[in-house]
């Protein structure tokens, strides 16, 4: 192990791993580290859409496709008023649980880079006003301190590199509460992921995602501030739902839950933008706040912020600059990339508490084929996207 490293990494997980497997292609000296063993389980949706670029860099897609695995080309959705729409994608989307998708990932970084599982980071190393290592301790509770350049947050929602240096931002208006489980059997399962805007649970909603293997991630998601003035308990009206609704009743009949699989966590959304940088320091994925506000998809955006920090701590350690200065410059060229497609995203998330525009808008496209190919352009183009916060788009569908 090097006296010190040009990038440490903490998590292990897509984000990590990526920017991970960039670095280490490059012959950069990197160490990536996780308080778990790979392969592990995280709690997750599972979908997997827009990093599929970045999946292609990595030549993951073949790996993925030897895996159990479900390939999805359309996505449904259902309005409070029960009316079901079904749109189909322009490009394949995959859905993986993370256990075989995120150790991938891993098993791509760990030919390039430095890997130390089962360690707990307890601390950062700090020279004046810089991040220059971390401090932590083995599987067999030896403490340990390492140096590096720059070390990379890219340990989840409760990231320490974001708690440490002041960034962690838990607004509840901009964070999501979620429960998810494991289903076998159930009934009616295609090659689309299924969003249903319930009257009992928006502004939330329950999803079905097959993951392959007859089994279906389920689950449902709400922003905090909005799940704080509910009398129920999340676990409880997912599984009020499964076994109550008209639409999933006879669906989830001969389903099997499967054991232990009951988890919930929270997911800090990109509906605003928080500090992802400073002098010795970056935060990816979900520590950077890049998950969908819309979707709750947080895979892809935490794979692209791994591809684009690899970019830059390489142009930091070429230029030999880690400031909070040069740094910026990977933060503003994750939202550049990002920052328009998560500013639709969370304007379709307010779209979507709206139980009389999602009603109507599943309505007119159940009716009409143009509008369908319209909300199809729109799921696919970020530009498009921007016609479903438009009042002109509203009256033309009243009018339509």
């Amino acid at each position: 192990m090097p006296k010190e490293y040009d990038a440490i990494i903490i998590g292990a997980g897509p984000a990590g791993s990526t920017c991970a497997a960039f670095l280490g292609q490059k012959g950069h000296k990197v160490l990536l580290v996780d308080k778990e063993k790979f392969p592990r389980d995280k709690t997750c949706g599972d979908a997997i859409s827009g990093s599929l670029k970045t999946q292609e860099a990595l030549n993951l897609t073949p790996l993925v496709k030897k895996k159990t695995h479900a390939e999805v080309h359309r996505v449904v959705f259902s309005a409070p008023n029960g009316k079901v729409i079904d749109i189909p994608f322009n490009s394949v989307g995959y859905v993986c649980r993370r256990q075989i998708y995120d150790n991938l990932i891993f098993e791509k970084a760990k030919q390039h880079v430095d890997v130390l599982q089962e360690f707990t980071v307890t601390d950062l190393v700090m020279e004046g006003k810089y991040v220059r290592g971390i401090k932590g301790k083995t599987y067999k509770g030896v403490e340990v301190e390492i140096k590096g350049n720059v070390v990379v947050g890219a340990d989840g929602a409760h990231s320490i590199v974001a708690r440490k240096t002041g960034s962690i931002n838990t607004d509840p208006k901009h964070t999501i509460t979620a429960v998810r489980a494991y289903y076998k059997n159930v009934k009616n399962v295609t090659d689309a992921i299924e969003l249903h805007f319930l009257n009992e649970i928006i502004p939330g909603y329950f999803w079905i995602f097959p993951v392959g293997d007859n089994s279906v991630n389920v689950g449902i998601g709400m922003v905090v501030d909005d799940f704080k003035k509910k009398d129920w308990k999340m676990t409880d009206k997912m599984f009020d739902v499964i076994q109550n609704s008209p639409l999933f009743k006879e669906r989830f009949a001969d389903a099997k839950l499967e054991e232990g699989t009951v988890k919930g966590w929270t997911l800090p959304v990109g509906s605003t933008r928080r500090n992802a940088h400073g002098n010795g320091y970056i935060l990816l994925g979900d520590a950077a706040g890049l998950i969908d506000p819309f979707t709750g998809e947080g895979i892809s955006n935490a794979m692209q912020s791994g591809q684009i920090a690899a970019k830059w701590i390489e142009e930091a350690i070429n230029a030999n600059n880690f400031s909070e200065g040069f740094l910026e410059q990977y933060e503003d060229n994750v939202w550049n990339v990002l920052g328009h497609k998560l500013e639709m995203s969370y304007k379709m998330q307010k779209l979507g508490r709206r139980k009389f525009l999602v009603n109507l808008v599943v309505n007119k496209v159940h009716k009409n084929q143009d509008i369908r190919d319209t909300l199809r352009t729109m799921l696919d183009s970020t530009e498009e996207r921007k016609n479903l916060t438009s009042k002109m788009f509203y009256l033309k569908l009243l009018f339509s």
